[in-house]
């Protein structure tokens, strides 16, 4: 499903403003339909704000962006782009509300009252979807998708790229190895800087590969039931492992969700959307996080692949 973004200008500031309009995931459907709970924003930069849930259910964590910010499953997007500073109100520890449609931010220890120093009020007006429909995929078209994203990647830009965990983990999935793929993704969970270590940003590129493109592509039940047991596997634990918004996107992409500009890469490895732009704009994310989902998309293809083609009486494709 396709959205389009609210074009409603971003009222002043001040307590009795109207609400700004945005475009939520339907990841946090049941979350906004809920009533109203407490939250708090653990991050702020000029393009996105992060709320955490004070509850441990998922999603934990939402992210409120601009319509000119990286799109994560789990966003709430306002037509302002990060030039309108919309979020020039908004601290670090500020208190923050959740429900009823609405995200409400107002000033650190204010108790959220109606007119309480409100920094800035979002009601959801539309939903987008974050799990693309990718198929019939051929595995020709797999394969070609592969050798297209694998030509676009370094393994040199990836954030663990002296690490032998991802190359393990790579291996051992393409191999379907489940309890060796399992433990070498449990090695990574939390490795790295950031706000979504490297290791989560791999493996949630993968995760979501395993899933969509195995849903897609005909022979692909193991690549899905690989993804099945590696998700539980590195989501069990993640609370306590790595930081609460790596933590969400981890639940996110085990449930096969994606943010746009991975949700591009896959359509664009099917065949539905040039790959080569979609390659270039998830790469320009982050530091190195761009990279190092796109590292996760190409061996989750490359293990989907493998395990579609090892069926009896297929000829392996390789790419």
């Amino acid at each position: 499903m396709t959205s389009t973004v609210v074009r409603e200008p971003l009222a002043p500031p001040g307590p009795a403003r109207s609400p700004v309009a945005g475009v939520a995931s339907l990841t946090l459907r049941e979350l906004l339909d809920r009533p109203r709970c407490v939250a708090r924003v653990i991050a702020v930069f000029p393009s996105a704000v992060y709320v955490e849930m004070r509850s441990p259910a998922e999603p934990r964590v939402l992210a409120v962006v601009g319509s000119d910010a990286v799109r994560l499953p789990n966003a709430i997007v306002v037509a302002a782009t990060s030039r309108d500073l919309p979020f020039a109100a908004v601290r670090e520890g500020d208190d923050a509300w959740v429900g009823d449609g609405v995200v409400e931010v107002t000033g650190a220890g204010t108790g959220g009252g109606p007119t309480s120093r409100l920094r800035i009020r979002v009601r959801t007006r539309r939903w987008w979807d974050p799990s693309p429909v990718l198929g019939p995929v051929s595995p020709a078209q797999l394969a070609h998708g592969a050798l297209g994203l694998a030509a676009e990647t370094s393994e040199e830009r990836c954030g663990l790229a002296d690490h032998p965990g991802p190359g393990l983990l790579a291996g051992r999935c393409a191999d379907g190895d489940l309890a060796h793929a399992v433990d070498a993704a449990e090695r990574i969970v939390g490795l790295g800087p950031g706000l979504t270590p490297t290791g989560d940003d791999i493996l949630a590129g993968l995760l979501v590969s395993l899933r969509l493109l195995g849903g897609s592509v005909h022979g692909g039940d193991r690549a899905v039931w690989l993804a099945d047991w590696l998700g539980a596997a590195v989501t069990a634990h993640a609370g306590t492992r790595t930081t609460a918004l790596a933590a969400t996107l981890l639940h996110c992409a085990s449930r096969g969700q994606a943010g746009a500009e991975v949700a591009a890469v896959l359509r664009g490895i099917a065949g539905q959307v040039p790959l080569r732009p979609a390659v270039r704009r998830l790469l320009g994310v982050g530091h190195t996080s761009g990279a190092d989902l796109t590292w996760g998309l190409l061996a989750g293809c490359r293990a989907t692949l493998a395990l579609a083609t090892e069926a009896p009486g297929r000829r392996r494709v390789t790419a």
